[in-house]
Order: structure tokens, then C-alpha cells, then sequence
């Protein structure tokens, strides 16, 4: 079995450690509307250059104070009463806390210089990680402040679909429409298709680059 490679996974993308994420919240204004939900899936390589799922952090969110719960986006994600004690959830500042430590030490032991968010739609999600971090006052952020890896995109190119349920099936990847729309769910699926886009292109011959061979000495 090969054994991952933290090495040739800093090398893959400039130094930049990736973490899929998916947010579920209350609305689409990161400002004030809450984050319910936050899971991340951290990826490794292999000694082939392969990329897969690493380890998975899951939590659920208690809206922040003053948070605005827009009723159409609770309808839409099924988080029908986000005070409901039953849900467990933890504060912003506890569900990213964790969250950022677990992605601090899987960067250093891949040796990158910093992580990256990898989502479907990313700024979307990453504004909303911005936002939570910056309310829990909490300075030691992982995360590229802007840059990001775009699934959306990304299948939008390779596969030639940007809804993540379509582009997943057309990955390959089974996808449960009565499962979707639970940020471990989706982040679980996200980091599949992840993975699949960057090994589809490895299989191409587009990373890592081949050497170039030398040249004979004895060629005329």
C-alpha cells in the first residue's frame, strides 16, 4: 500500500496545504446572517502523487449573537430550530478553534507554508469562515485570506458541469440529493471531486511534469 507523501504534497500546489470546506448557514450575508454548520476534510498524497481524503472535522454552529436566521435559507438546509439543544452545537470560536488546529498540524507535517480552502463556490464559504474568525477574534488563521480552489470551476472545466450534484455523478461519484446540503455531506463529496479533477489531470501527464530525458551522447 503506498504511504503518503507530505513532501510531494507541497510541492503539487506551491507550497499551499488544500482543506475542503462547506459552511451551511442562515442566510448568504456573511456579516450577519449565522453559520450553523462548518465541516473540513484535510487531503494527503501518496508516494505516487495521488491525491485522496484525509481526516474529516465536523461541528454544528449556535447562531452568534444578533445573528439574522433568514427563514427560506433554514427551510433550504433543513436546520428548522438552530437553538434546538439536540443539534450539540459548539460557539464560532470552539468549532473553529479546532478546526484551525487540526489544519495548523497537518500543514506543518506536509511541510506547506500555508493551507488553502478548497469548496464548491469558495467565496461563498470562505467569506463566511473570514467572517466566524473574525467575530471569535481568533488571529492564528490557517487560510489564504482571498486565494481559494474553486470546485466549482474547476468541474465547470474538467467535467463540464458546475452544480456540485452533477458534477460529482459525472466524476463517478455517487450523490444522495436527500443527503445534500449537510456541510459533512457536501464537504465529503467536495473533497471527493477534488480529488478526482487533480489525479484525472495527473493521469493526463500535467502534474508532476516529466523530466526531460537526457540527451545521447552517441545520437548523430
Amino acid at each position: 500500500m503506498s504511504q503518503a507523501n507530505p513532501n510531494l504534497l507541497s510541492q503539487r500546489f506551491r507550497g499551499y496545504y488544500p482543506v475542503v470546506i462547506d459552511v451551511e448557514t442562515a442566510g448568504f450575508n456573511a456579516r450577519t446572517d449565522a453559520l450553523l454548520e462548518i465541516a473540513a476534510v484535510t487531503l494527503k498524497m501518496d508516494e505516487e502523487g495521488w491525491l485522496k481524503p484525509d481526516q474529516t472535522y465536523h461541528f454544528h454552529v449556535q447562531p452568534f449573537e444578533g445573528a439574522n436566521l433568514e427563514p427560506a435559507a433554514l427551510e433550504f438546509n433543513g436546520i428548522t430550530d438552530p437553538f434546538s439543544a439536540l443539534r450539540g452545537a459548539v460557539t464560532e470560536q470552539e468549532a473553529l478553534s479546532e478546526i484551525f488546529k487540526a489544519v495548523r498540524k497537518g500543514q506543518k507535517a506536509a511541510d506547506c507554508n500555508r493551507s488553502i480552502i478548497v469548496a464548491h463556490n469558495a467565496a461563498f464559504d470562505q467569506g463566511f469562515v473570514n467572517a466566524a474568525a473574525e467575530r471569535a477574534k481568533l488571529k492564528r488563521v490557517p487560510f489564504h485570506p482571498f486565494a481559494s480552489f474553486d470546485t466549482a470551476a474547476l468541474s465547470g472545466l474538467a467535467l463540464g458541469q458546475t452544480v456540485l450534484a452533477k458534477a460529482c455523478r459525472a466524476a463517478g461519484i455517487p450523490f444522495d440529493n436527500k443527503e445534500a446540503h449537510s456541510a459533512l455531506y457536501d464537504t465529503e463529496r467536495t473533497a471527493e471531486l477534488f480529488c478526482h479533477i487533480v489525479n484525472r489531470w495527473k493521469s493526463l501527464g500535467g502534474w508532476p511534469p516529466i523530466a526531460p530525458q537526457p540527451a545521447d551522447a552517441d545520437a548523430p
